[in-house]
């Protein structure tokens, strides 16, 4: 965890910012992702955007430059599967809002609803150059929920962090809901009924969106169902089906099922997919791979290696990777890369991985996860490389203003606190 300290930000970094000011970070290896690499390049940001990069971009009069000479310029990170905000540090069951697992589809549920952004992990994710995350329901219903993309710091409340307030529904498939269910003695206790309940959810969900075509054709009211509307969303490709699944055989029923009804599939954890890597690379469906620092806690684990990425992405399938925050901790989602990179796995594709990847999976790249005029300016200046394991987080801007800071000589992070942003 990144302790905050007294110690003073940069002179050129105000403590309270509007994203207003013109900021350029000069000098620097600008790593934009999405195009080669720019030695001695400026990034420009204003407005809360991204102006330009570039070798000779020209700096207007009045703004504030930031020399980063020999440092490495990169967007922030994006974590497109973790818990951060609604699973908090140290706060035990009453900081827990992960799972409603009060009934086996709770699709109508908002992982929103239960962010506290004062959590530590925010801090973590800083530290760690993490600017973008995906909050997701819990995994032990199987239906858990809808996800939120979120900014991982700035706002007096979660909402001012919001990129997109629904981005997909969460599922799981396996061993979880089998646990949670079977346990209590009802549906689903085996994978025939877990299958069977999201099979019968959309089902009705299809009816339902039948019901209020013709009722909205009529003039006629309507009485709203939230989990079929969640649902129908789904199936008009609004939301993205995020599928917990990590054995083969649940990824076999994970497709079967996005056959039958139609959804944009995105696998997440996938620590089997690459025994159907190549169906997974011809139907290109993406995976967010991980978390990878785990044991194997469970039977569906047992197959679980960081180098299935590597095999994953050489068949050609689109990767992200995720801590599944706070099974690892987020501000480690760099160091999963690098272990990837160790295990074979191509920088470039690594890099994408953490970023323009994950943006995109989730319709996000519109916003974030690359430095592109237009794009938020969300930029992290790293020490060096940051697939180099002893490179650090020097710099976290937001919306163009410096959030984060390490500090030499106190040896540790220094971040904007929201009273001082928010005087």
């Amino acid at each position: 965890m990144t302790e905050p300290t007294t110690a003073p930000l940069p002179a050129s970094s105000p403590a309270r910012s509007d994203g207003a000011d013109v900021v350029a970070l000069v000098g620097g290896r600008v790593v934009p992702v999405v195009g080669d690499p720019i030695e001695g390049g400026t990034v420009l940001m204003s407005g809360g955007k991204i102006q330009a990069i570039g070798a000779d971009v020209p700096v207007p009069d009045g703004a504030r430059v930031v020399d980063v000479s020999g440092k490495w310029v990169l967007p922030g990170f994006v974590e497109a599967h973790g818990h951060i905000g609604i699973d908090e540090e140290a706060n035990g069951p009453m900081g827990d809002d992960v799972n409603e697992m009060t009934k086996p589809n709770t699709a109508g549920v908002r992982a929103i609803d239960g962010i506290n952004i004062a959590d530590e992990g925010f801090r973590d994710a800083l530290a760690g150059g993490v600017t973008s995350a995906v909050i997701k329901p819990g995994s032990g219903n199987v239906i858990g929920g809808q996800s939120v993309a979120i900014k991982t710091w700035g706002g007096r409340t979660v909402d001012e962090q919001v990129i997109a307030e629904s981005v997909s529904v969460k599922s799981a498939l396996g061993e979880n809901p089998k646990r949670v269910y079977g346990g209590k003695k009802q549906l689903p206790s085996t994978r025939l009924g877990v299958a069977f309940v999201i099979r019968e959810a959309f089902l009705k969900a299809q009816h339902y969106a039948a019901q209020r075509v013709a009722a909205e054709t009529k003039g006629e009211p309507f009485a709203r169902d939230l989990e079929l509307e969640t649902l129908a969303r789904v199936l008009d490709g609004e939301l993205a089906w995020d599928q917990h699944v990590h054995r083969h055989d649940d990824l076999a029923t994970a497709l079967r099922l996005a056959d039958e009804f139609g959804y944009r599939l995105v696998v997440n954890h996938g620590t089997e997919g690459h025994k159907l890597a190549d169906v997974l690379a011809e139907r290109d469906i993406p995976v967010i791979f991980g978390p990878m620092l785990t044991s194997r806690t469970k039977v569906e684990l047992r197959d679980r290696a960081i180098e299935n990425i590597v095999k994953l992405a050489a068949a050609g399938v689109r990767v992200a990777i995720t801590t599944d925050h706070p099974v690892v901790p987020i501000n480690l989602l760099v160091l999963q890369a690098a272990l990837a990179v160790r295990d074979g796995l191509p920088r470039q594709t690594a890099l994408e991985a953490l970023t323009i990847n994950p943006a995109s999976f989730l319709g996000l790249d519109g916003r974030v996860g690359a430095l592109a005029p237009g794009l938020d300016a969300d930029v992290v200046v790293w020490s060096g490389d940051p697939l180099d394991v002893p490179s650090r987080a020097e710099q976290v801007y937001i919306d163009g203003a410096l959030v984060y800071a390490w500090d030499d000589a106190a040896h540790r992070g220094r971040v904007v606190e929201r009273s001082e942003r928010f005087v």
